[in-house]
């Protein structure tokens, strides 16, 4: 599904080299590269703050931390996401809505949103799922009107692009009041182990936020918030340094590889390609398609026996996780959801595909397609 070591090696000396200098100085934490990073990826989203943290999910915790929320408020999240969207929520003993999705884009439906607003929801967490950057025009509108506050869960679409109808052009996760992203090595910006970042323009927001993530002090053994420890090591910060340089040409590698994808597909009838927003440009985190009349699974096993890898983000809808069972009353079901979840299939892509091994996947498409269509 990636091709994390072909990428390093294209970068390895200067890869090698920026870990060597953390190695030589031994400032393994909170040294001069987390700060540098964070101040560069300021410049990159044109956003004012970058807290970095541990990994994504804390960083999606520490956000809904910083705006002290009352037990059993809610906030709303689409139901197809991964876990950790709702998971958070939860373990801050907050309540977690799940609507449905854009059958086609697979991000939030701003109708579906605003159907689920009640006087105890207090903010929206969008997710930018699979590099596909959500409405966020029409969601921070509807924020504004009911007063709530904005998360973007921005794991999968950093470098994404967001065309608002005045022609400004924002970033993915600086447009909401606090954006959350992952550097998970398979993200479009990805380290070589866990971090993560939130982005805000809101100076006071971050300053709570660097607070919280460091056990709620802001000078050493005074404590003024409760907490967590939640860091990004020099070393990746350094690694990420050198990787961010590159971001705009990963994203663009992605996006070709998905051009093939799409010419070579089109034509394809047992299955539907990844839709694109013309004012969201898509980042292609995944290249996810949906399979038709129930042959998901009969796809998958036919590319394995091919040699191809494939993943089914994600097979079961949150609300029919037993984690989450408390929070769907019996029966609850959401069309389009459910819908994704029994016919989504996501396909390699990442930035070292070569049109040789793209021709050989499409290849085993169509001869699926001829197969069960004919």
């Amino acid at each position: 599904m990636v091709d994390l070591f072909s990428q390093y090696q294209r970068i390895k000396p200067e890869v090698d080299a920026a870990i060597q200098q953390v190695i030589d100085r031994s400032a393994f934490i909170k040294g001069d590269e987390v700060l540098r990073l964070e101040a560069q990826l300021s410049s990159y989203c044109k956003c004012r703050q970058v807290i970095s943290c541990a990994n994504g999910t804390d960083a999606l915790q520490i956000a809904l931390m910083a705006l002290e929320l009352n037990p059993e408020d809610e906030i709303i999240i689409p139901a197809f996401t991964y876990v950790a969207t709702a998971e958070v929520i939860a373990l801050l003993g907050l309540t977690p809505v799940m609507v449905d999705v854009d059958p086609f884009t697979f991000n939030c439906s701003v109708s579906e949103l605003e159907k689920a607003i009640t006087p105890k929801t207090k903010a929206i967490i969008p997710v930018h799922l699979f590099g596909q950057a959500a409405p966020m025009e029409a969601i921070m509108q509807l924020a504004n009107k009911y007063n709530l506050w904005v998360i973007e869960d921005n794991a999968q679409a950093l470098g994404a692009e967001v065309i608002f109808q005045d022609g400004i052009i924002h970033k993915a996760g600086t447009i909401g009041h606090l954006g959350c992203t992952s550097f998970f090595p398979t993200k479009n910006l990805g380290c070589f182990g866990d971090g993560g970042a939130i982005q805000t323009n809101d100076e006071a927001l971050a300053g709570k936020i660097r607070m919280i993530a460091n056990h709620g002090q802001k000078i050493k053994y005074q404590h003024s918030l409760i907490g967590c420890n939640s860091r990004l090591d020099t070393i990746q910060a350094a690694i990420l340094e050198v990787k961010l340089k590159q971001l705009d040409q990963y994203i663009q590698a992605r996006q070709k590889a998905a051009g093939f994808y799409t010419l070579r597909l089109q034509n394809c009838n047992s299955i539907q390609l990844p839709a694109q927003s013309t004012n969201t440009p898509h980042t292609f985190n995944q290249y996810t398609l949906q399979v038709n009349d129930g042959k998901r699974d009969e796809l998958k096993k036919y590319l394995t026996e091919k040699g191809i890898p494939s993943i089914i983000y994600y097979p079961t809808p949150l609300y029919r996780q037993e984690a989450f069972s408390k929070y769907a009353p019996k029966g609850f079901s959401l069309k389009h959801t459910e819908q994704l979840c029994q016919s989504v299939l996501s396909i390699p892509m990442h930035t070292e595909l070569t049109e040789e091994i793209q021709e050989y996947i499409v290849e085993a498409i169509i001869q699926f397609d001829n197969r069960v269509t004919k």
